[in-house]
């Protein structure tokens, strides 16, 4: 990871762009695949298994009944792991839950909002070299308290067409409704057109690499919704004196091992920290049995001496980073300053890790800078807002006459017709 000293601020947009592929090459690959699935359902998705996963797959669909006798030989100790982890983001989910408040605007005239839930969704698994079980927690957990009827889940298997255990275990326990060992742009073409064997869905979740990030934005131009913008994981850490070396090092790591196109930011304005942590990097890096995959996710990677830490913070809003770990001494003095991040870690205690897995908040969250505009998974992803009001007579004639003034003026007379005959007959009624 190489080392920046004081940089320009008229630098910094150039600093804080992530490693990505031609997006062209991206999207021709992705309108590729989607072409396929539309003209052969189950059959380009086996192709496309084949070519990218190397497994040969016979059914697409593993039966819950399967998965529950495979989920069976998943260790007890992991279970229960999984189980403490599904406990604390369901509480967390829980507490987001809204009590409709109705409102009255104006005299006679009352308005509220509910929530409905999407009654079809679907959850990506990233699998691969590290099958993400933890993703599937933060996923079906709130889509279950939201009330979600169907709850797809798609993920790749391995070479002989497994998925890995743990993923089957945290989808039954959790109410997952059908499981698919799809993976990859397929996953996502056979949630948004549907096949033989996997159902259309009405929104898309869940993280992936960049090809299945582009597949979601072009999922949006065929009418299905996406959680978000969720590509290759990152984390940037501002670093004070105070911080612990090792624990910064081991945090950036964390993220680096995610895969090659990964990226992690170190800030600090102690020159000493950063040559500590990296030293620290260095040594735990030969560690790694991950090694060779965090070594290239740094290579795309930088640590950067600042003048201050409201330099640190400026930058890093500018960056708007997936997780945002403030190692610092007094890290709640500057949570006024954040603007952008998708999640925050505070103090030296509080590893990213940490909200990956058990704290309860959700690890589905914006990255490459999209944290600027997007939030992370909630409760609130899984549901619609409707909205309803009901006038009285009183509240028609309470507002009527500022409708109809308006719709004149916008020129648009049958508006103005639908509150003049209200009006007319409250009118004709009191007299």
């Amino acid at each position: 990871m190489r080392v920046i000293d004081y940089p320009s601020p008229c630098l910094w947009p150039q600093l804080v762009q992530r490693p990505s592929l031609k997006k062209e090459n991206l999207f021709e690959v992705v309108d590729s695949v989607f072409a396929d699935i539309r003209a052969s359902g189950d059959d380009a998705l086996k192709k496309y298994t084949r070519q990218f996963d190397r497994a040969d797959l016979k059914q697409l669909e593993i039966p819950v009944e399967t998965a529950r006798k495979i989920a069976e030989t998943v260790p007890a100790e992991l279970k229960r792991a999984i189980e403490t982890a599904r406990n604390s983001i369901e509480t967390f989910h829980l507490s987001q839950k809204e009590v409709p408040q109705k409102i009255e605007t104006a005299k006679g005239v009352l308005c509220w909002r509910e929530s409905r839930a999407i009654e079809k969704v679907g959850i990506y698994i990233p699998g691969g070299s590290a099958p993400l079980f933890s993703t599937v927690l933060m996923l079906a957990v709130p889509a279950k308290i939201a009330g979600c009827k169907d709850i797809v889940l798609c993920t790749p298997p391995d070479a002989e067409g497994n998925i890995h255990p743990a993923i089957l275990f945290a989808a039954t326990l959790v109410g997952v409704t059908r499981i698919f060992a799809v993976g990859g742009i397929q996953a996502i073409g056979a949630m948004v057109f549907g096949t033989e064997s996997v159902p259309k869905v009405d929104k898309i979740f869940g993280p992936g690499n960049q090809y299945v990030m582009a597949a979601k934005q072009a999922a949006q131009l065929q009418g299905t919704a996406i959680d978000m913008p969720a590509g290759p994981s990152e984390v940037l850490i501002v670093a004070d004196r105070s911080c612990v070396p090792s624990f910064v090092a081991a945090d950036l790591l964390s993220q680096a091992e995610h895969g090659p196109d990964s990226q992690v930011i170190l800030l600090s304005d102690d020159r000493g920290r950063i040559e500590a942590i990296s030293a620290e990097l260095e040594a735990q890096l030969q560690r790694l049995p991950r090694r060779e995959i965090a070594e290239k996710a740094l290579a795309n990677s930088v640590a950067i001496l600042l003048n201050d830490l409201d330099s640190c913070i400026e930058f890093s809003n500018l960056y708007a980073p997936e997780h945002l770990i403030l190692a610092l001494e007094n890290a709640e003095d500057l949570i006024g300053k954040i603007t952008n991040a998708g999640s925050v870690f505070l103090g030296n205690w509080s590893c990213e890790s940490a909200g990956d897995y058990a704290s309860g908040t959700n690890h589905t969250l914006p990255t490459n800078g999209f944290a600027k505009a997007y939030s992370g998974v909630s409760l609130d992803s899984f549901v619609k807002k409707i909205t309803f009001q009901r006038l009285s007579a009183e509240g028609m004639n309470t507002i009527g006459t500022a409708i109809e003034i308006m719709a004149e003026a916008e020129r648009l007379d049958a508006h103005k017709n639908a509150v003049s005959l209200r009006l007319k007959q409250i009118n004709e009624s009191e007299k």
